[in-house]
């Protein structure tokens, strides 16, 4: 059983890690382009075909979906939601909790300033309200993709298979999911935008989780109070 075992580990190495090449390689090659040439045709056709979109709520459901990643509320979701997992008992969790969000929206400026792409402006689309930041890649799909993502892998390790469980990881994976086409639809980035930080995320997500793992056999490890609470 544990020669089959790490026959299939040694298999999904491999795999795992031409994955992650390519959408590094993806990301250099989608930064080099945004930095070489001023707008894409293709980004506003996304835009507005995006934006003809007339269901009703449509409009507040995008702006719902974008309103946790605006600070102060990001920092207070965030916060509050490290809080919990401390007082539960779940100490490592938690810091790297606060460690995730901070780690992405860290690369995200970092490279919104290496970049400085100007965001679309209201004369070529619909354009809900005006931001002063650089565009690529989008800070609302790394936060996403850094943050939720990571309370889902946690949401998945450490919760046992149920009701409650699914019910999280479907929020959680929807959030990340949705705001994609929310920031594209308040025209507040381009496809391209949420395109990069979608393959930014994925590396900065794989990136806190391996180091959660690392630091998980080596600090608080001891957390039985905790396994009870959180897995009951």
């Amino acid at each position: 059983m544990l020669r089959r075992h790490q026959r299939q580990y040694a298999k999904i190495v491999p795999c795992c890690s031409r994955m992650l090449l390519l959408v590094a390689g993806s990301f250099a090659v989608l930064t080099f382009l945004v930095k070489t040439i001023p707008s894409f045709a293709i980004d506003l056709q996304i835009t507005q075909f995006i934006q003809l979109i007339n269901i009703p709520f449509f409009a507040l459901f995008m702006s719902l979906i974008s309103w946790p990643g605006f600070l102060p509320q990001s920092m207070i979701i965030t916060a509050l939601a490290a809080l919990l997992l401390y007082k539960l008992g779940w100490k490592w969790e938690s810091l790297m909790m606060l460690f995730a969000a901070t780690f992405s929206s860290g690369v995200n400026v970092l490279v919104k300033d290496l970049i400085q792409r100007p965001r679309p402006m209201a004369g070529m689309v619909n354009v809900i309200s005006t931001l002063t930041s650089y565009s690529f890649p989008s800070g609302h799909v790394m936060f996403y993709l850094g943050y939720f993502g990571f309370v889902a892998f946690l949401v998945f390790s450490l919760l046992k298979p149920s009701l409650k469980r699914n019910l999280l990881l479907v929020l959680l994976c929807s959030l990340i999911i949705l705001i994609g086409p929310s920031r594209i639809f308040l025209g507040q980035h381009w496809a391209s935008d949420v395109l990069g930080a979608y393959l930014l995320g994925s590396l900065t997500l794989v990136v806190v989780i391996q180091f959660y793992r690392w630091g998980k056999t080596r600090f608080f490890v001891h957390q039985s109070v905790a396994a009870a609470n959180l897995q009951a």
